[in-house]
């Protein structure tokens, strides 16, 4: 049997598998010399609802559609010989899967033996609208809402004005009805009469439809009271979105400052330490969780959502390994001497720069798990992402589990006997060096389960850990040395603060300097930080 026969057959035994299915026959009334016939299928397909027909609607727009042997097919391309002779491999229909010969390769049609089905030019309008009645019909929320937003900045059409209105009134859900209203009226502000244009604009000033802004201001009668009031509910709304912007964007960070500080602040207080190596151990949790995806083979295409959760852990151990290295070989004959531990650690930290550097380059990105893409819709313009709601959630996790720590278990107790005082706790049998080196290896893997965090929202670099180990030494000093609820409270303030500066009139450098200014200025009214020690504790 030759391969002309073989590919008959093939399509034959398709077209018996789909003979039940309406979409075939529309697709071949498409092909019709009669225009009403065509226009009626059309409007066939887009009343339909069936979302297979929106791809394969867009390939006919585009003329990619051929009737061979009386069935339907989609062309992938035009191929030419050396002979100048044309050929069109085809594929199936809906799968677009190439069909292939017995030996694997592509069918090749010559060009003279297939017709092309393709709209008029003047059609191809009727069939960008019967794509987007589909995917208004979309059973998916997501996708519908999608294209109701996108259809009001469409062209205006009587069909589409009527399918919207349609949704307003009876869509299940709240945000796709709003969207709706806010679309048609778009339609009607830029397409409409005088009196259709009135009360679109009342309707998106009712709204406060942001995305109505430029389309308000553009119209001829902009400084009219109507749309001068719209406009004014508009810029209301705007405040409004960028505040839960800069709150949004300033806890995600205050988290993470929160949780590089947690270890920190434990380890200045009961060690005098001055770790400057210690935004190299955040570099290290995320380097290690880079490593656990490259392990997992996790990619967006075929992820493997498990090396995330393998990654946290071992995040924390690799930093607490390296913490514990670098506090037995360099830290340990450094105790409260600040100056000098602060120059040691500097250069720990630089030669740990470098090293990664040569192992893994300049710049690697982290890929997210699947169920940390994507957010929750509060309100039009306010969503919070789940990687955010993911760093706050195991942010609070770790202060719990720090305070639990700290509170209800022997270690907790000997750690803070010795950070309250050392000589009294060596005496009563506490064995502060052990204890030092626990607490250092444990604030060294809170920075690396911090820099696990940031491969959520960011970008890893070898000198990542630079731009934030200034801020975390000023989130321990203004909450106070080894002062937890300090911490958190610190924290959190000044990643609003930075990021509430950054927002407005200041960039990110002006933001810092602002920042550091009121730190400095607060020290002078506070030296000892938000929660200052009482009692006896006071006089150290």
């Amino acid at each position: 049997m030759n391969w002309v026969n073989y590919l008959k057959l093939l399509l034959l035994a398709g077209a018996v598998s789909v003979q039940a299915d309406p979409a075939m026959e529309q697709l071949k009334k498409l092909g019709s010399s009669d225009k009403d016939v065509r226009a009626a299928t059309l409007q066939e397909i887009a009343n339909s609802g069936d979302q297979r027909m929106i791809p394969v609607l867009s390939d006919y727009r585009l003329g990619s559609l051929f009737l061979y042997e009386d069935n339907v097919v989609l062309g992938l391309d035009i191929y030419t010989n050396d002979d100048l002779d044309e050929f069109v491999p085809i594929a199936e229909l809906f799968s677009r899967e190439p069909l292939l010969k017995p030996d694997g390769s592509a069918y090749l049609i010559p060009i003279e033996e297939i017709e092309c089905i393709e709209p008029s030019r003047k059609e191809r309008k009727s069939v960008l609208e019967a794509i987007t009645l589909l995917e208004l019909s979309a059973p998916d929320n997501e996708q519908r809402l999608e294209a109701v937003r996108k259809t009001g900045l469409g062209e205006f059409s009587p069909i589409l004005i009527s399918k919207l209105r349609n949704l307003s009134e009876s869509d299940p859900k709240r945000g796709i009805r709003r969207a709706a209203d806010e679309s048609s009226a778009l339609l009607q502000l830029r397409s409409g009469d005088p009196s259709e244009q009135a009360v679109a604009i009342e309707m998106l000033g009712k709204l406060r439809s942001v995305r109505s802004r430029s389309f308000l201001e553009n119209l001829d009668n902009a400084d009219a009271p109507a749309v001068q009031k719209a406009l004014k509910r508009i810029t209301a709304k705007e405040r409004q979105i960028s505040t839960f912007n800069i709150l949004n964007s300033g806890i995600s960070t205050g988290s993470v400052l929160v949780l590089m500080a947690l270890g920190l602040a434990v380890t200045f207080g009961m060690m005098g330490i001055i770790n400057m190596a210690h935004g190299e151990m955040m570099m290290i949790g995320a380097y290690t969780t880079y490593c656990m995806q490259q392990l997992f083979r996790h990619t967006p295409d075929d992820p493997h959502n498990m090396f995330f959760i393998i990654a946290l852990p071992m995040a924390f151990l690799v930093s607490a390994l390296f913490g514990g290295l670098i506090e037995w070989t360099v830290v340990r004959r450094l105790y409260k001497r600040p100056l000098e531990s602060l120059l040691a650690t500097y250069g720990v930290g630089l030669i740990l720069i470098q090293t990664t550097r040569l192992i893994f380059g300049d710049n690697r990105s982290c890929n997210t798990p699947t169920w940390l893409q994507g957010g929750v819709e509060i309100a039009e313009g306010m969503s919070l992402s789940f990687n955010r709601i993911f760093i706050f959630i195991l942010c609070a996790v770790c202060v719990g589990g720090v305070v639990a720590l700290m509170r209800y278990t022997t270690l907790g107790l000997k750690m803070r006997a010795v950070i309250q005082n050392r000589d009294m706790a060596a005496s009563m049998g506490i064995n502060t060096r052990m204890t030092d080196s626990f607490t250092f290896m444990l604030g060294s893997g809170l920075a690396g389960v911090a820099g696990y965090a940031l491969t959520t929202i960011g970008g890893i670099t070898p000198d990542m850990g630079q731009n934030y180990i200034v801020d975390s030494f000023l989130v321990v000093v203004t909450g106070g040395v080894g002062n937890l609820a300090g911490v958190v409270c610190s924290g959190m303030g000044l990643g609003l603060l930075n990021k509430f500066l950054e927002g407005t009139l200041f960039g990110a450098v002006w933001a810092k300097i602002i920042v550091l200014m009121v730190v400095i200025a607060f020290i002078q009214y506070k030296p000892s930080g938000l929660f200052a020690a009482k009692g006896r504790l006071a006089d150290d």
